[in-house]
């Protein structure tokens, strides 16, 4: 932890945020296993500190464009975990009225544009969202999410060399958890990494350890505040852990012997109690009162998702033909 005592509140803050994403992501793991839970499911459970850490560091207005792997992101900017769950279950009170399930949350009003299946394409979501803030002179700030596969895609070098041109106000966060999908990243990955790329565009790129929220906190408010000064877009790559499979159900064969054991040690929410109990700013009667309350809050989500109305034929078509009614807000 690299946090001033000064900052015990945003530990405290980050602390709260991540154990919601990581009970968020037990209790849908566990609802799916239970076949509740209909389509895929992808989960982000050791991945807590990326979120929680960069969307501390963003406004209100400004926006996140974000992957498959997603409910962190939206967590972390704001969103309800009740129409998140609801939205899990395929229920009519969901962020998409219960026809986009896990892979497709969006919030307009908290400034999440969108999660999808689509390697790739939060790159490309949050540049153009970049360009509109730019045009408008808005001192908004635009972030994309996305796993190190995603960064072997057109998309990535695509955005980065339009971002560079035109210095755009948008910070791209390579989530590299070591794995595309099922493949190490040094099998699809040449050169020394990720943020390194972002030098043959002339973009200021920076590894981050993505197990330490306040780090990526620190570097994202940073970023941040570059792309408002307009000294345009910074690549960052935090190196972070997933715990589960590509997807529920993965079983995981191509992992090293003993490699989950070794990064389950490596566990963000540990780390920051930890902290906070060293510094004096927790002690173990508030870290159980934040563990209920979480907990109280998460089960309140599964019964208000559980007892939701299934989607109707209609409402499926407003999602897709304009002029046919309410789309998503």
């Amino acid at each position: 932890m690299n946090l001033p005592t000064s900052r015990a509140d945003l530990a405290r803050d980050l602390y709260r945020m991540m154990l919601r994403i990581r009970r968020f992501e037990e209790v849908a793991a566990r609802l799916f296993a239970e076949g509740k839970l209909p389509g895929f499911i992808h989960l982000s459970v050791g991945q807590e500190a990326v979120a929680a850490g960069a969307c501390a560091a963003l406004q209100h207005d400004d926006v996140i464009a974000a992957n498959h792997r997603s409910h962190g992101h939206c967590l972390a900017k704001g969103a309800d975990p009740r129409r998140m769950m609801a939205e899990l279950f395929g229920r009519r009170e969901g962020y998409c009225h219960g026809v986009g399930g896990s892979m497709h949350i969006a919030d307009l009003e908290r400034g999440i544009l969108g999660a999808n299946g689509i390697v790739g394409a939060s790159i490309l979501i949050a540049t153009g969202a970049a360009f509109a803030f730019q045009v408008r002179r808005e001192r908004r700030v635009a972030v994309a999410f996305f796993g190190d596969g995603a960064a072997n895609e057109g998309a990535f070098h695509e955005a980065l060399n339009l971002a560079a041109l035109w210095r755009l106000p948008v910070i791209y966060i390579c989530e590299n958890n070591g794995y595309g999908e099922m493949t190490p990243e040094t099998v699809h990955r040449a050169g020394p990494g990720i943020a390194a790329r972002g030098a043959a565009y002339g973009i200021a790129g920076q590894v981050v350890d993505g197990v330490d929220a306040a780090a990526v906190y620190e570097v994202s408010r940073q970023a941040a505040a570059a792309c408002r000064e307009g000294r345009g877009p910074v690549l960052l790559e935090a190196r972070t852990n997933r715990w589960h499979g590509h997807f529920e159900g993965d079983r995981q064969a191509y992992r090293p012997a003993g490699e989950l054991e070794t990064i389950r040690q490596q566990d963000p929410i540990v780390r920051m109690a930890l902290w906070l109990e060293a510094e004096g700013s927790a002690d173990g009667a508030w870290l159980e009162t934040v563990r209920a309350d979480v907990d109280a809050e998460m089960d309140d989500a599964v019964a208000f998702g559980a007892r939701g109305t299934p989607p109707e034929f209609d409402a499926m078509l407003a999602q897709v033909y304009y002029g046919t009614g309410a789309g998503i807000r």
